[in-house]
């Protein structure tokens, strides 16, 4: 199944790009990348999204892939959230919204802060407002040792490995270039924004913005899946159960032999997941 290329007009006008999979009359799902990803992250979570059906719109969040820079360098969660909405308004119908990490604070920000529907259900991937620190932190490492660039496409392979040792570490130059650019220096750098980690930014809301998250959070009253690696190390049990406090009638979906990039891990399990939540949870409360 081929995708096409849509460009959408996030927060302020900016400039968001996606890949959209299945029939223009199906229902939207939105998928959103964690921080430093791309579209691509999802791997063929999408192109089965439309087998089932649905309408899947597969973009690169602000600063991230092919979708506009933020020229002010506002990445804030707030402008993240803001152009959740925007895209989602111009989706036609309520999009049931998958955020992975970064995805998934906007997901919910979005959702949860708003005082009206935004989407007909949400899939939180392995991120609570409940996380672990050092996961955290680990994630932010990652990110920060690649800001000088690789000299060749290897050296990033070996990065990205060093990160996700559960995988099997491999050179797949096809898929590395979809989220690398080769600059004039001959180096190749991560394919979004430097100022994306400025001023210590992290996946999740630190103490500033941790109230308005935990309020949006108790604000959401739409389906709601949350689906966690076995072996993240960024989820805790503890955020785990209060996450499925906080949201009446919200699932749980473990995934093993999956970290924190639960789709890139298992993408069969995970897609899987979301494609039964969506038929039994969300098609039955579709108008029809």
């Amino acid at each position: 199944m081929e995708s096409q290329v849509v460009r959408f007009a996030g927060f302020e006008g900016l400039h968001l790009v996606a890949d959209v999979w299945g029939d223009d009359d199906a229902w939207p799902v939105l998928l959103m990348h964690g921080g430093g990803q791309t579209r691509h992250a999802w791997g063929k979570t999408a192109a089965v999204l439309a087998e089932h059906g649905w309408r899947a719109v597969s973009m690169d969040l602000r600063g991230h892939g092919d979708s506009e820079w933020a020229l002010n360098g506002d990445y804030s969660f707030t402008a993240y959230a803001a152009d959740t909405i925007a895209v989602a308004d111009q989706l036609g119908r309520p999009p049931v919204i998958v955020g992975a990490s970064l995805g998934g604070v906007a997901a919910i920000s979005a959702e949860g802060g708003s005082d009206r529907a935004v989407s007909s259900g949400l899939v939180i991937v392995d991120i609570t407002h409940k996380s672990n620190p050092e996961g955290l932190q680990r994630i932010h490492d990652f990110m920060q040792s690649g800001l000088g660039g690789f000299a060749t496409l290897d050296d990033a392979a070996e990065a990205i490995a060093s990160y996700t040792p559960n995988r099997t570490k491999r050179v797949n130059p096809a898929g590395l270039m979809k989220v690398l650019r080769q600059r004039p220096d001959g180096r190749w750098y991560w394919h979004w924004d430097p100022k994306f980690i400025d001023r210590g930014r992290r996946e999740v809301p630190g103490q500033s913005f941790q109230a308005l998250f935990e309020a949006a959070l108790h604000n959401i009253d739409v389906p709601t899946l949350l689906v966690r690696g076995l072996l993240s190390d960024v989820v805790t049990e503890e955020g785990t159960q209060a996450f499925l406090a906080a949201i009446p009638g919200a699932k749980l979906v473990d995934v093993g032999g999956a970290a924190h990039m639960v789709a890139g891990d298992q993408n069969d399990a995970f897609s899987n997941a979301v494609v039964d939540f969506l038929e039994h949870d969300i098609r039955p409360k579709l108008p029809t």
